[in-house]
């Protein structure tokens, strides 16, 4: 009670995750929208050596293509974030598999790279990031205890995709050219809005409860006066009542909560993932004209992609059903460290490679690494800020690395047009991605680690100080309203006053079992601090 509907946006705290159930479906539509979230960026790139020869542009204008979707996927956080809120997940949805779908079909009609960065880059960005955020929100909720492992296999759909979109790509290109492709490639688009449809809200329930007791009512209202009708006035006050807290926790509700930067650890994992995005996508984007440049033929540089793809199918959920463990959970974000530390060696190892055998074993360490990263980053977002926070925290994060996004591929593409040479590029991500796994695993031990190891202060029982304790005494004051509210006769009343002791008593006794110190009773109305007063109720009068 007193909390938002899941309709618009927030999830009311009393739901428990099903971890199943519906979920399984929800996980899904999450695997889907995150593979083409992902995928179809680094997917585009095949499409880069016919874009330059049409448009007689460089590798950094092409280049500009992936980074704008990357960068509208993560620079339009905080508006996804304020829509999620604001409508729910669901019609946001359903709104971005529409606008990526006209993003690329118009991008089939485009006569200049300009016109190009419009469509396939701002408009599918900004689809993809209407779809893609609200999933992970979604994900959040429907599961609790198995979340890392759910998190681990609907990020599997980014490798899942990549491995299949990219030769597809590759074939779409001979037979039907660039703008045939992008055509098709607008049409797949279209099952994000399937995805969206399934999403579900978590209490969708109890709405159908709330329905069916209005429905009650309007039939008890055809009846003849009497006690029927007396018990349909009570069934709709209480749904009036219902509908009332609904309206105060809309209006009372934040669409973008920045308390969350006053939590250390969210600053420190926002600096890491600021650092990390500026190296993370420039090898998968640069790899395929890489290899072409050094004598690959065009259908074994494509391949290489879905060599990445391949190998981080498997990486992702075998790195959440790790992070799972409960030795493991409460460590996660150096496991998350340890991944961008394999990814950044990886890079720098990888940098000599000439051949397509050097190629191919640095897709294979590059797609375990890229897993793990994959599979982690999310995770330990949700654990540092939880699930009540969580939309506006990815929409804030996404937001601060899309500067990431701009600056990072397209200044790698700048240097390979002034340089002639990729093996900087590789030694510069992987140098940039070394230094955010340093930074996150230094910062966590020093700023957050050593500070959980000073003794605790003492808790004062009577005053509380959890989180539980907090939505007890919001619960008491509801009950409060609802005992005061109306001075009706007892026959439209009492139902409602009986309830509102029986839920104040209920969150009383929880309350002792804590330590509060409270007398328990029969029948008693509870005041701010749970202890009772003398007023009672009859219970056999009900």
């Amino acid at each position: 009670m007193g909390r938002a509907d899941p309709e618009e946006g927030q999830l009311p705290a009393p739901v428990k995750p099903p971890d199943g159930g519906w979920g399984w479906i929800v996980l899904f539509g999450c695997f889907v929208i995150t593979g083409f979230s992902y995928a179809f960026p680094k997917a585009v790139s095949v499409y880069f050596k016919e874009l330059m020869k049409d448009f007689h542009v460089g590798y950094s204008d092409t280049a500009w293509i992936s980074s704008i979707m990357l960068a509208m996927l993560y620079g339009t956080g905080p508006v996804c974030s304020i829509m999620v809120n604001q409508f729910g997940c669901r019609p946001v949805m359903l709104i971005g598999g529409l606008l990526a779908s006209s993003g690329m079909i118009l991008a089939s009609f485009t006569t200049n790279i300009i016109e190009l960065y419009l469509t396939a880059g701002v408009l599918t960005g900004l689809g993809m990031a209407l779809n893609f955020q609200p999933s992970l929100i979604m994900l959040g909720t429907y599961f609790d205890k198995r979340r890392p492992l759910a998190n681990g296999l609907a990020a599997a759909g980014s490798p899942v995709f990549l491995s299949s979109l990219s030769p597809l790509g590759q074939v779409l290109l001979e037979k039907y050219g660039w703008r045939g492709g992008f055509l098709i490639m607008g049409g797949l688009l279209l099952n994000c809005c399937t995805c969206g449809a399934v999403m579900r809200p978590l209490d969708m329930g109890m709405k159908r409860k709330t329905e069916k007791a209005q429905d009650k009512y309007e039939a008890k209202e055809m009846l003849p006066i009497g006690g029927k009708s007396e018990e349909g006035i009570s069934t709709t006050d209480g749904t009036k009542k219902a509908k009332k807290a609904k309206k105060k926790a809309k209006k009372g509700k934040k669409l973008l909560d920045f308390s969350i930067f006053s939590n250390r650890g969210f600053i420190i994992y926002t600096i890491s993932k600021f650092i990390l995005v500026l190296g993370l996508f420039v090898p998968p984007i640069l790899l395929v004209n890489y290899a072409k440049d050094t004598g690959v033929p065009d259908t074994e540089a494509a391949f290489l992609l879905s060599i990445i793809g391949f190998i981080d199918i498997f990486a992702r959920p075998a790195c959440g059903m790790v992070a799972g463990l409960k030795w493991v959970r409460p460590h996660v974000a150096y496991l998350f460290s340890f991944s961008m530390l394999f990814n950044g060696l990886t890079d720098i190892c990888s940098a000599r490679a000439s051949n397509y055998t050097g190629l191919v074993i640095f897709c294979v360490f590059f797609g375990i690494s890229y897993g793990m990263v994959g599979a982690l980053q999310f995770e330990v977002l949700m654990a540092i800020v939880g699930s009540q926070k969580f939309s506006s925290a990815i929409g804030l994060v996404l937001l601060i690395e899309a500067f990431a996004v701009l600056i990072g591929p397209p200044s790698a593409g700048r240097l390979v047009d002034a340089l002639k040479n990729y093996e900087v590029i590789f030694y510069l991500a992987g140098s940039e991605v070394v230094l955010s796994a340093l930074f996150l695993a230094m910062a966590t031990y020093c700023c957050l680690n050593r500070g959980k190891k000073e003794p605790p202060p003492e808790k004062n029982p009577s005053a509380g100080g959890g989180s539980d304790t907090e939505e007890a005494e919001s619960d008491i004051q509801e009950a409060e309203e609802h005992s005061s509210d109306n001075h009706q006769p007892a026959h439209s009343t009492g139902n409602t006053m009986v309830a509102a002791s029986e839920e104040a008593n209920h969150v009383a006794e929880e309350q002792s079992g804590e330590g509060g110190g409270c007398p328990k009773g029969t029948g008693e109305v509870l005041t701010r601090d749970g202890c009772k007063t003398d007023q009672t109720v009859e219970r056999d009068s009900f």
